[in-house]
């Protein structure tokens, strides 16, 4: 099938952690995948006829996810699922830029990267550009300059009027798209889930979705988001991911470098857990039986000889030997050096001795005077100590050989070198290990398994002065009277792709039975997908909703109105109009720039596409 981008959400956010070695002792290595570039789409012909089918986009702060709203099984999946991010050298044109799966490995250009997000608002309209063009490229939109299809777009909940503006006057302006639809992400996974369950469009209830950077508590009040009691914690899973790095980075202070973030993701979210009682599971923890049992240790790269490998007593003889055998044959050198050495000061002091013989008793002195000596006994004592080193250093090297050859010629066996430390009687064990250098390599993740998921609940853990998931719940439905709380409370959902961990949803009902009045009722619910329903629902909506149905602003609407606009609809923000300071000379020059832009993009989609196809 075409679509080979079916799984491409477990290849980035839940990259598995494959057990190997001993699978008792829980231990796993990291698969650090390397994304593949996407490839160019072409539009299927359900997508075009009989009118343009809405292209769907849930802009997330971690992970962009676009595709088609056709209703064509081949089509019901997001086709693009990529890190919301671009990666542009220093000094490098725009576009150089690497968007999403462009960038092959992320760590090395981590410090490079650049977002269109603060937290979960779009700020950074430039990249935001990139992002959309990444999108409309690769979904095989060839037209120059514009785009024909209508565009549904995941926006933050109460998200701010100017960004808004920013964002419609983008997609209107450069992109020329008919019409334009605004959903929040976490109503649109609520919607979705409600809908699939046959409960029909859900009417009250209370939503706690959890991303990248905020966590939020959202009230549904008959159909229709309350802006006024919404709440939000600036917890994420971007903060839960550098607080389990720094743990283990002060747990293991030598393999800082090999503790990046991407691999902490993949830990978080494959081996974390959100505990029922969290003073009560640290205590488990106490115990070494539990501890080994519960205890995850896992694989880091390393160079080196494998893991668990032991060294015979014949090989570790055998290294001795031929150490021996180096320390041997460096001393055989010296003393031959020494003996060389010797034998021509001997050779030197012999010649001036004759000089004496001969009768040359002049130059003779004078060569004592030369040797610093002071009288012909004393060069005699000279020559009679070096012939006796001599005639010594000839015995040993002659001694040395007569050992040396037999055991050159295999008739003497090398002793046991480590019989002189061994006591008698005593065995010695033919299996000596060497020391681990896997076991160096390997993080033991313990409580760091349920202390990270904790800060959802206790942000004081990582110094912050908020108030947790469940307090901002309690804060919210105390915000209305007896009744509306039981209604809230009926239908409490949760979604986001940070709240995956097992255990958090018998976290939450625990937790809120203890806050509820007694004998009260409620029902806790988890999305099916947590991180992809935002984009189900979005589309299920676009399905249902045609051109002509509420929610659709119109390029008309856009204009008489304002960027700032909205259209109301059962997952979508609260308009709530005001007057924003246009000066003319501003708008002038955004327009020549939107039309600038325009025109180079066409250009480049028409180069990008003919290279693609080449």
């Amino acid at each position: 099938m075409e679509l080979k981008h079916k799984t491409v959400y477990l290849k980035l956010l839940s990259l598995p952690l494959s057990p190997t070695m001993n699978d008792k002792h829980n231990v796993y290595t990291f698969e650090d995948y390397k994304c593949s570039p996407d490839p160019v789409f072409t539009v299927e012909r359900e997508c075009l006829e009989p009118c343009p089918a809405p292209i769907v986009v849930d802009n997330g702060s971690f992970q962009c996810r676009a595709g088609w709203a056709s209703g064509v099984s081949q089509l019901d999946e997001p086709r693009l699922v990529f890190k919301s991010v671009a990666a542009r050298s220093r000094g490098a044109a725009r576009s150089d830029a690497h968007v999403g799966n462009d960038i092959p490995n992320l760590e090395p250009l981590r410090w490079t990267f650049k977002s269109a997000f603060d937290r979960n608002l779009v700020v950074n309209f430039d990249i935001q550009e990139l992002m959309f063009d990444y999108v409309f490229m690769h979904l095989g939109i060839s037209t120059q300059g514009h785009v024909d299809h209508p565009v549904v777009i995941t926006e933050p909940p109460c998200n701010p009027l100017h960004g808004r503006q920013m964002m419609s006057e983008l997609l209107f302006e450069c992109y020329g798209v008919p019409r334009v639809a605004y959903g929040v992400d976490s109503l649109f996974s609520f919607y979705h889930n409600n809908v699939s369950d046959g409960a029909g469009l859900p009417s009250t209830g209370l939503v706690v979705s959890s991303g990248y950077h905020c966590s939020h508590v959202l009230p549904i009040i008959n159909g229709r988001l309350d802006a006024l009691n919404c709440k939000r914690v600036n917890l994420g899973g971007g903060q839960a991911a550098s607080y389990l790095q720094r743990l283990l980075q002060l747990k293991y202070p030598a393999n800082q470098t090999a503790i990046t973030l991407s691999r902490m993701e993949q830990l978080l979210h494959q081996h974390s857990y959100v505990a029922l009682d969290y003073q009560h599971e640290l205590e488990k923890w106490r115990s070494p039986n539990f501890y080994e049992r519960e205890v995850h240790r896992v694989q880091l790269p390393f160079s080196g000889r494998a893991a668990g490998v032991c060294v015979s007593v014949e090989e570790k003889n055998e290294r001795k030997t031929q150490q021996l055998r180096r320390l041997q044959e460096i001393n055989s050198r010296r003393r031959e050096e020494k003996l060389q050495e010797d034998q021509k000061r001997l050779e030197t002091l012999l010649s001036v001795q004759e000089l004496l013989e001969d009768g040359s008793l002049e130059l003779f002195h004078r060569s004592l005077v030369e040797l610093n000596m002071d009288s012909a006994e004393e060069l005699q004592s000279y020559i009679h100590k070096l012939s006796v080193s001599v005639e010594q250093h000839r015995l040993m090297k002659a001694e040395t050989a007569e050992v040396e050859q037999p055991a050159e010629d295999g008739s003497e066996m090398v002793p046991d070198l480590n019989q002189d430390n061994d006591e008698p009687g005593k065995t010695t064990s033919t299996i000596q290990p060497l020391f681990n250098k896997a076991e160096y390599h390997q993080l033991f993740v313990g409580t760091e398994r349920l202390r990270v998921p904790e800060i959802l609940f206790q942000p004081s853990l990582i110094g912050e002065e908020q108030m947790g998931l469940m307090e901002t719940m309690q804060f919210v439905l105390e915000q209305y009277p007896p009744e509306q709380q039981e209604a809230l409370v009926k239908n409490v959902f949760l979604t986001g792709g940070n709240l995956q961990y097992p255990g958090l949803k018998e976290r939450v009902q625990r937790d809120l039975l203890a806050i509820r009045p007694f004998q009260s009722h409620f029902k806790v619910s988890l999305a099916r997908r947590p991180a992809l329903d935002a984009w189900f629902g979005a589309c299920e909506w676009a399905l249902t909703n045609p051109a002509e149905a509420q929610g659709w602003i119109s390029r008309h609407d856009y204009e008489e109105n304002g960027g700032e606009y909205l259209r109301e609809h059962c997952a979508s923000n609260i308009f709530i109009p005001m007057k924003l300071n246009k000066p003319s000379s501003s708008n002038q020059q955004t327009n020549i720039h939107t039309l600038t832009r325009t025109y180079k993009r066409g250009a480049k989609w028409m180069k990008e596409i003919i290279r693609r196809t080449e």
